[in-house]
C-alpha cells in the first residue's frame, strides 16, 4: 500500500511539472524564461464583480491584451488587486490566450455597532477604528480596529479588556459589524516604589507625580491606572521637583510599569539617581557685544549666590537677559549660561553669556488643533510674531505660557525649515479640554452654619480667552450673587481688565447684631511687572450699604432698640453709599496657590473711599505668608503668615462700625467671630478698631498610619492678634450712653491649637481645637471651630 502511495505521488508530481514546462519555453539554460517567448494575453475576462466595473479591476493588472506576461506579472498583479481593499479573494489563471481573473468582492458595511461598553461610549470607539458605515469590510482592518479598541481601553486603564467582532450577513453582500466588548475590571496601579532617593521619602515623591496608587478613592480619579504618556510627565515632573531644590545632577534612570495579569495591576518602579545637592556661587554676565554694558543686566538675574540652585531661575534669567537685550536693539541676541560645579562646596557657579545669535527669521506661525479656541488667544502668548527675528528662549517661553493657561491638555511647539536657510517655520500643535464648569457645593461653618451655593463658569469663553462666572449662594444666615468677568488681554496688551458685580445679604446672628446688605461691582486692571512673580492691581469699586435693627428694622439712632444694640451700631444703622479706588501690589512665588508647600506670597495694598459717596477714608493692608517642607521625608510643611492693616477717615466724619477691622476665629483660633477688641460693656457688640494685626505659626503633617489616598492630615499651630484704637467719635458715643468701650487698648490675644484636615472627595473640610493663652475678660472665646465647603 505505502509502494502504491509513493508511486501515486512521484506521478502526480512528474504531472504537474510537465504542465508547467510546457507552457514556458525553456531557453539556453535550465528552467530561464526570456521575454520574448513569455505568453500573450489575447483577452482578459473578469468574473466575480458585482458592483466593481471591469474596467476598474483591469485597471489594476500589469497583464495587456495583446502584450506578453509572465508569472511575476501574475504576482504582481495579484499584489495591486489586493491592496485596493475591494476584494476578500482574487485568483487568476491562465487559459490558453485568455487571461481570466475571478474575484471575490468585499462586502458593505451596513452598519457599526459596539456591544457591551459601558466605561467608554460610542462616539470615542468610532473615532478609534477605520471601519465606517458604507465603507468595504476586509479582515486587516477589522483586526487593525481590535487592536485600536484595545488600546482605548488601555488609555482609560482597562488592560484586561477584550474584543470580539462578529459579522452578521444582511444579503445582498452587506454585513453589519459589531465589536463585543468585554470591559473587564480596572487595571490599577498597585504600588508605586522608588529606588535610589535618599533625600526624600517615597510618600514626598509620590505627591510630586501625577501617577496615584490605587485605593479607597479610586473610583473618584483616573490618575491611579497605568498611562504610559502619564508616567513620562511623572519622569519630567521628578527632574523639574529635585532641580528647583538644588539637586542639578538628577536623573531618573528608569521608570517601568510591570503589569501583573493575575492581579489585574501594575507595579510602578522609578529609579533615580539624586547627585548633590547645591547652592548657586558666582554668577557672572559677559557680553560679546560690545555696545551692552553688562552692569545694567545684573538686576535681571534671578539667580543670587548663596541661594539654594533652581533650575526655574535659571531659565528666567535667560528669558529676562534675552528680552533686555531685544530691548537694546539687539534682536538676535541668544543667552547661554554656563554651569561651573564646584564638587568640593558643592557650588554651582553661573556665567550668562550674551552673543550675537544666527540672524533667522520667523516666516510663519502655523497653529493646528484649535477647535474652539480663537487663533489669536494662542497667538499673544508669544512675544515673538511672523517677521520677527527667532528666538528658541522667547518659544520656550510661550510654550509654558499656553500651559498656564489651562485650555489644553497638550501643548506642543516644533520648527521646520522655511523657504530659505534663515527663514523658520513655528508649529504649535494643542490638544484642547473642557474649560467650562457647573459646580454646587455645600459647607458648614461656625459662624454662618449651612451654606450652600451654585455657579457656572467657563475659563475660556467663545473661546476668546475670557472667565465669565455667574454664581448664587445662600445659607441660615446669608445670601449671595455674583458675577464676575475677566479679559486677560485688553487691547490687545498683556493687561487684564475684570469687571464684577454682587449683591451679598447677611442676617444678625450670634456674633453680628444687626442686618447688612451690600450692593455693588467694579472694574479693574491687572499689570505684570515682572511676569510670574509680581503684579500690580488697580481697581475701581461702588456699593451700596443698607444695615438695620433685625427687630424694627430701623434706619436710625432714633428707632434702634439701645437695650439691644450698642449706640455705635445704631449710628452706623441706614443707606450708605461708597465710592473707591484702590491698589494692590501682589508678589507670588509659591509652587501652587492651593495647598502650597513652598514660597512666599506678599500683598500690599491702599483703598481710598470718597470719589462721592458718603464715605472718606484711607485703608492700608499688608499680607505676608511664607511656606517651606520643614522635613521632606515626612511630608511636615511649616507656614508663617502675617498681616496688618489701618482704616483712618479723611474727613471730620467718623467711621461706622462695617467699616472698621473687626477680629476673631478668622485669624485668630480659639476666639468667637469678631470675639476681640474694642467692645460696647452695655451690649456685649463689638464695634472694631482702627488697627489689627495677626500672624500665624503651623506645621502640618500627613498621619503616618493612614493611607494617603484618604486625604486626611494634621496640623499643629499657635495664633496671636489684636485690634484696637475704635474711632474716636465711636467712643465718644459709647461712654456718652449707658455702656463704655472695653478693650480699646493694643493687647495681644494668642492662642494655641491642633487640627485636622480632610481633603475629602467633596471638598476640604477643617476642624481646629484652639486654647486661648492670652485674653482679655471681654473676649469671646471658641474651643472648637469647624470650617468646609464642597465643590462637585
Amino acid at each position: 500500500m505505502q509502494r502504491l502511495q509513493k508511486l501515486g505521488r512521484a506521478a502526480l508530481l512528474s504531472a504537474t511539472f510537465l504542465s508547467v514546462t510546457a507552457l514556458v519555453p525553456v531557453g539556453p539554460g535550465p528552467f530561464s524564461v526570456t521575454t520574448a517567448e513569455a505568453a500573450v494575453a489575447r483577452t482578459i475576462e473578469v468574473r466575480g464583480n458585482t458592483r466593481i466595473e471591469r474596467e476598474t479591476v483591469l485597471s489594476y493588472l500589469t497583464i495587456q491584451p495583446g502584450r506578453n506576461y509572465t508569472s511575476s506579472d501574475i504576482d504582481e498583479s495579484l499584489k495591486a488587486l489586493f491592496a485596493t481593499g475591494l476584494f476578500a479573494t482574487v485568483d487568476i489563471q491562465p487559459r490558453g490566450g485568455t487571461v481570466v481573473v475571478t474575484v471575490t468582492e468585499n462586502p458593505i458595511i451596513n452598519q457599526v455597532a459596539f456591544e457591551g461598553n459601558r466605561k467608554v461610549n460610542d462616539n470615542a470607539l468610532r473615532t478609534a477604528i477605520r471601519s465606517q458605515e458604507r465603507s468595504m469590510l476586509t479582515r486587516a482592518r477589522v483586526e487593525s480596529d481590535v487592536q485600536n479598541i484595545l488600546e482605548a481601553y488601555r488609555r482609560s486603564g482597562r488592560f484586561d479588556a477584550s474584543v470580539e467582532p462578529k459579522i452578521i450577513d444582511r444579503g445582498s453582500n452587506r454585513v453589519d459589524l459589531v465589536f463585543e466588548i468585554n470591559e473587564g475590571d480596572k487595571t490599577g496601579v498597585e504600588r508605586i516604589s522608588f529606588i535610589g532617593n535618599n533625600s526624600f521619602s517615597d510618600g514626598r515623591l509620590r505627591d510630586v507625580i501625577r501617577t496615584r496608587q490605587s485605593g479607597l478613592l479610586s473610583w473618584l480619579r483616573s490618575t491611579d491606572t497605568y498611562d504610559p504618556d502619564r508616567l513620562a510627565a511623572d519622569q519630567e515632573a521628578l527632574r523639574e521637583y529635585y532641580n528647583r531644590k538644588g539637586y542639578a545632577d538628577f536623573r531618573v534612570v528608569s521608570a517601568t510599569a510591570d503589569l501583573d495579569r493575575e492581579q489585574n495591576v501594575f507595579f510602578v518602579t522609578f529609579t533615580v539617581d539624586e547627585g548633590e545637592r547645591y547652592e548657586f556661587g558666582d554668577v557672572e554676565v559677559v557680553s560679546s557685544i560690545p555696545d551692552i554694558d553688562v552692569n545694567d543686566l545684573y538686576s535681571e538675574v534671578r539667580t543670587r549666590p548663596g541661594n539654594r540652585f533652581d533650575s526655574l531661575r535659571v531659565e528666567q534669567s535667560v528669558e529676562d537677559l534675552t528680552l533686555k537685550a531685544s530691548e537694546l536693539g539687539y534682536a538676535f541676541a541668544q543667552v547661554r549660561p554656563r554651569a561651573l560645579r564646584n564638587y568640593e562646596d558643592n557650588t554651582i557657579s553661573l556665567i550668562y553669556y550674551i552673543e550675537e545669535g544666527p540672524r533667522a527669521y520667523v516666516e510663519r506661525i502655523n497653529i493646528i488643533g484649535n477647535d474652539r479656541t480663537r487663533e489669536y488667544v494662542i497667538r499673544r502668548e508669544f512675544d515673538l510674531a511672523e517677521g520677527d527675528a527667532f528666538n528658541r528662549v522667547l518659544l520656550d517661553k510661550a510654550e509654558r505660557r499656553l500651559n498656564n493657561l489651562d485650555f489644553f491638555d497638550s501643548v506642543r511647539i516644533s520648527t521646520a525649515r522655511g523657504s530659505a536657510p534663515d527663514r523658520v517655520v513655528i508649529n504649535v500643535e494643542v490638544m484642547e479640554k473642557a474649560t467650562g464648569a457647573v459646580s454646587f457645593g455645600v459647607g458648614y461653618s461656625t459662624s454662618d452654619g449651612v451654606i450652600g451655593d451654585i455657579s457656572v463658569s467657563e475659563r475660556n469663553f467663545l473661546g476668546r480667552g475670557q472667565f465669565v462666572k455667574v454664581g448664587v449662594g445662600g445659607g441660615t444666615d446669608t445670601q449671595t450673587y455674583e458675577f464676575q468677568f475677566v479679559e486677560p488681554f485688553f487691547l490687545g496688551r498683556r493687561i487684564a481688565l475684570s469687571l464684577d458685580a454682587y449683591r451679598r445679604v447677611q442676617d444678625s446672628n450670634d456674633y453680628r447684631s444687626f442686618n447688612e446688605e451690600q450692593t455693588g461691582g467694579g472694574f479693574g486692571f491687572t499689570l505684570p511687572l515682572r511676569e510670574e512673580e509680581l503684579r500690580l492691581r488697580l481697581y475701581y469699586n461702588i456699593f451700596q450699604e443698607k444695615n438695620e435693627d433685625p427687630d424694627s428694622k430701623s434706619t436710625g439712632v432714633g428707632n434702634c432698640d439701645t437695650s439691644r444694640l450698642s449706640l455705635a451700631v445704631c449710628d452706623s444703622l441706614g443707606e450708605y453709599m461708597t465710592s473707591l479706588v484702590g491698589y494692590q501690589l501682589i508678589y507670588n512665588t509659591l509652587n501652587r496657590n492651593i495647598n502650597p508647600t513652598d514660597g512666599f506670597y506678599a500683598s500690599f495694598g491702599q483703598e481710598f473711599a470718597g470719589l462721592g459717596g458718603d464715605s472718606t477714608w484711607i485703608k492700608t493692608t499688608a499680607k505676608g505668608r511664607a511656606f517651606h517642607e520643614v522635613l521632606p521625608d515626612y511630608g511636615i510643611v511649616g507656614a508663617v503668615k502675617l498681616e496688618g492693616g489701618h482704616i483712618h477717615a479723611l474727613t471730620d466724619d467718623r467711621l461706622r462700625v462695617p467699616e472698621q477691622f473687626m477680629l476673631g476665629g478668622n485669624l485668630v483660633r480659639g476666639f468667637e467671630n469678631r470675639g476681640i477688641g474694642p467692645r460696647d460693656s452695655s451690649t456685649d457688640d463689638a464695634i472694631g478698631g482702627r488697627f489689627y494685626v495677626a500672624g500665624s505659626l503651623e506645621a502640618t503633617f500627613p498621619f503616618p498610619i493612614l493611607p494617603p489616598e484618604i486625604g486626611l492630615s494634621g496640623s499643629v499651630f499657635a495664633d496671636a492678634g489684636s485690634v484696637w484704637d475704635a474711632d474716636d467719635d465711636l467712643v465718644n458715643i459709647v461712654n456718652g450712653g449707658p455702656g463704655t468701650v472695653l478693650s480699646n487698648g493694643f493687647d495681644i490675644r494668642s492662642s494655641v491649637g491642633v487640627g485636622i484636615q480632610w481633603q475629602s472627595p467633596f471638598g476640604p473640610l477643617r476642624a481646629d481645637f484652639a486654647w486661648p493663652v492670652s485674653k482679655q475678660d471681654e473676649d469671646k472665646t471658641q474651643l472648637f471651630r469647624l470650617s468646609g465647603g464642597t465643590r462637585f
